[in-house]
């Protein structure tokens, strides 16, 4: 009998995902995290990345999240995200313009508050990409 683990990934938008699996990675804050059923409690903040679901029917499903929180139960885990879009969905044009005007932003250096907003812009620009790269990798496209 294989042991499963109840995942739910949410944002503010919408529920993206709720359904078992055997395990789930996703980036934490201080590293990369492999979750699988009965662990211990944990909860920490995520880094824009990717998520990724190893379903119960071996299948894998990839998620963009724009960063969020990751609580863990032994038996139930929640993905909090601000934003967070199934991988297959993300627009590689619109991330690599966001990409390309962070980019010019941190050049112009107006402020320190466009400074930081650049500074997001571009770390969640680079994860969709990456997540983007990752999927075509797995799925041969």
């Amino acid at each position: 009998m294989t042991m499963t683990v109840h995942v739910d990934i949410v944002s503010a938008e919408s529920e993206i995902f709720s359904g078992t699996a055997k395990m789930v990675h996703a980036s934490g804050e201080m590293g990369d995290l492999g979750i699988l059923p009965r662990h211990a409690p944990l909860l920490t903040k995520l880094k824009p990345g990717e998520v990724r679901v190893e379903r119960t029917d071996g299948e894998e499903d990839f998620y963009y999240i724009s960063g969020g929180m990751l609580e863990v139960q032994p038996h139930c885990i929640t993905v909090l995200a601000d934003t967070a879009i199934r991988a297959k969905d993300l627009d590689e044009a619109a991330a690599k313009q966001a990409k390309e005007r962070a980019e010019q932003a941190l050049r112009d250096q107006k402020g320190e508050i466009d400074l930081a907003q650049a500074e997001r812009e571009l770390v969640q620009a680079l994860a969709q990409l990456q997540a983007i790269q990752k999927l075509r990798k797995k799925t041969g496209r």
